[in-house]
Order: structure tokens, then C-alpha cells, then sequence
């Protein structure tokens, strides 16, 4: 309701102009309404002059296409927050992607535990799944869901850090948890960066679990690609995009992997939550408006910083949606090509009718 309001509070950029235009042909109105009294001596012309110069498409037009494009827009399920952001969306040409959980499925599927001397695999699987109950990721929910598929019993973690982006840290029974990508566990460590096992499919994911400073063992988990990304890329790029980069915190292989299967146009990987702000800024400066797609904590950042931030509502993190401009209501991304079209129709309206 109150992101409601909002979009219903706020004004396209379109509509400010409008309003402008509107002041100084209301001027000349009535300087040509006067003219044409005292030039045929006769009142009913300036009033014959009023009526006809009405601007009311000028006035009314731009406002009620701007208000009529967020309702179709809604419909579709994407919830744009203001007319502005509409606007913006119509305009844009490049799209930017969160990886794990936007243009994969985000529920990981658990493939392999590599557990270190020590350690078994259900106890690195039981620890980092109970640390990674407090965190929202997708790849830490879906250790949760194989630990307890596996009928593990898991404990309440305590002192609980979550590093948008690099993983999770807290203590389980005494003991000092760290679950995060082979990178952060391994500067956690002092440790080279981890790598996958040979057997690994391509595009999988590699979890470090480290106890009390010690590394005990390695996840692989695969995300697949989700069954409407490529569908959906066809569409926005029908939709008027002409450039779609996917920005990811995972290792450049398992990235450029994902991206070849998607036929991207560039991989960015091993991104900070300050890393992917600052591509997006590089983006806009070198090829204008730009929409961010994401889900997670560490894409909010991303999300605010770009023209237009779209979050996945459905999945995502409530960060992410409340950084955001639009929101993706259902988990269809092809809606996302569908609000581009709409607000592409709304903004023509607006133009026809200035025009």
C-alpha cells in the first residue's frame, strides 16, 4: 500500500516538463486571446481564442498515460514505484543481472561433500547449515533444505555476521563457523583460493566451510539456468535493450559459464557489493540508462545506484525491494520485457499528446 501511494504521489519527469510548457502557453494564450479583442473590437474572440487553446492533452495527458502505464504495468506483475522510474524504464538500453537467484533458479542443488581430514561430510554439511539459517542467500538455503533432508539436526548459531556477497560467519556449539565462496574463505584463512574438484560440472558453485579457522571441507553445488531466462533475454532485447551484462560474486568460470549459456554480451564476476555499484556507474557513463535486475542483500547497492533497479519480489530480499524502483511481483522475468512495453506505450501516449 505504501509503495502504492508513492507511485501515486510521484511525478514523471515528463509530467514536471508538461507542467512547465504549460505555464508559459498559458501566457501566450492570453496575449493572442487579447490581441484578437482589441483587433476585432468584439469580446467572444479572446473567449473563441480560450477555448480553442485549451491545452488539455498538455496538462491532463501526460499525467493520467504516466498513472494508466504503472496500472498495466501492476497488472503484468511488476510494481513500478513512480512515474519517473517508468519513464526511465521506457528509455533504457542496457539491462545488468544478478546471477544466482535472477538469471539462474537459485535453489542450488547440493552435488558433492569434500570433507577434510577430520571431518565427515555430514558434520561440515550439518555445521555450515546451521550457521547459514540466518542468512537469506539462496545457496544457504538450499544447504539448509540437503541437511535436513538428510535428517540432520541442526543448531541455533550465535553471533551471527553476514558479508553481503562473501558469506557467512557465526558460532555452533562453541565452535567458530565460517560459510562463504572459495575466495572469502580462503583470505579468512590465509589460505590459496580454493578450487573445484576435476569431476565439478561446469557452472557449479564452490562452498568453503572453515571451523574455528580451519578449513573442514568443500560443497559443490550446481544452480541451473532458469528454464525462462533465455526466453526472457529474447524478449527484452525485442523490447528495445540492446546490451545485457550479467554481474556476479562467483568465480569468473562458473560465471562466464552461465553467461555463455545465456549468450550475454559480458561477465563481470568476483563483485563486491561495491564492485557491482561501481559497474553500474560504468555502464551508465558509457552507454546510458541503465536497469538492474537482483534479488539479494548485496544487489541493493546495485539496485539504488542504477536508473532503474528492478528486485525480484517473489524471492528476494525485502533490501532489495525496498532499494528498488520496480518490483517483480510473480517469478516470471519475462514480465520484466512485458513492463518495458508498457512503459515504451505509455511514454508514446504522453509524447502524442504534448505533441
Amino acid at each position: 500500500v505504501r509503495l502504492v501511494e508513492q507511485a501515486q504521489a510521484s511525478r514523471a519527469p515528463m509530467a514536471r516538463l508538461a507542467d512547465r510548457w504549460a505555464t508559459g502557453f498559458l501566457a501566450l494564450t492570453l496575449a493572442l486571446a487579447g490581441g484578437a479583442w482589441l483587433l476585432a473590437g468584439d469580446p467572444r474572440r479572446a473567449l473563441a481564442v480560450l477555448v480553442v487553446a485549451t491545452p488539455c492533452p498538455l496538462i491532463l495527458a501526460v499525467p493520467v498515460a504516466i498513472i494508466a502505464g504503472l496500472s498495466r504495468a501492476a497488472q503484468a506483475g511488476v510494481l513500478v514505484k513512480s512515474g519517473g522510474a517508468l519513464e526511465a524504464l521506457a528509455l533504457a538500453r542496457v539491462l545488468l543481472l544478478d546471477k544466482t537467484g535472477t538469471l539462474t533458479e537459485g535453489r542450488a542443488r547440493l552435488l558433492s561433500i569434500h570433507p577434510e581430514p577430520g571431518f565427515t561430510a555430514d558434520r561440515v554439511l550439518r555445521l555450515a547449515a546451521s550457521v547459514d539459517q540466518a542468512s537469506a542467500h539462496p545457496v544457504a538455503q538450499s544447504l539448509v533444505a540437503a541437511a535436513r533432508a538428510r535428517a540432520l539436526p541442526l543448531a541455533l548459531p550465535d553471533q551471527v555476521e553476514e558479508t553481503p556477497g562473501d558469506g557467512v560467519a557465526g558460532v555452533v556449539e562453541g565452535q567458530a563457523v565460517l560459510v562463504g565462496g572459495a575466495g572469502h574463505g580462503a583470505r579468512e584463512a590465509g589460505l590459496p583460493r580454493q578450487a573445484l574438484p576435476p569431476d565439478a560440472p561446469a557452472g557449479a558453485v564452490l562452498v568453503v566451510v572453515m571451523v574455528d579457522g580451519r578449513l573442514a571441507g568443500r560443497l559443490v553445488l550446481a544452480d541451473p539456468l532458469r528454464e525462462d531466462a533465455l526466453a526472457m533475454l529474447a524478449a527484452v532485447r525485442g523490447a528495445g535493450i540492446r546490451r545485457v551484462v550479467m554481474l556476479s560474486g562467483d568465480r569468473r568460470e562458473v560465471a562466464e559459464a552461465v553467461g555463455a549459456q545465456a549468450g550475454l554480451d559480458a561477465v563481470h564476476a568476483d563483485l563486491s557489493a561495491a564492485d557491482k555499484v561501481a559497474m553500474v556507474r560504468a555502464e551508465q557513463a558509457q552507454h546510458g540508462r541503465v536497469v538492474m535486475v537482483g534479488d539479494g542483500v548485496n544487489d541493493a547497492p546495485a539496485l539504488a545506484a542504477a536508473d532503474v533497479g528492478v528486485a525480484m519480489g517473489l524471492r528476494g530480499a525485502t533490501a532489495s525491494a525496498e532499494a528498488a524502483d520496480a518490483v517483480l511481483l510473480v517469478d516470471r522475468l519475462d514480465r520484466l520485457a512485458e513492463a518495458m512495453r508498457i512503459a515504451r506505450g505509455a511514454r508514446g501516449i504522453a509524447v502524442q499528446s504534448v505533441a
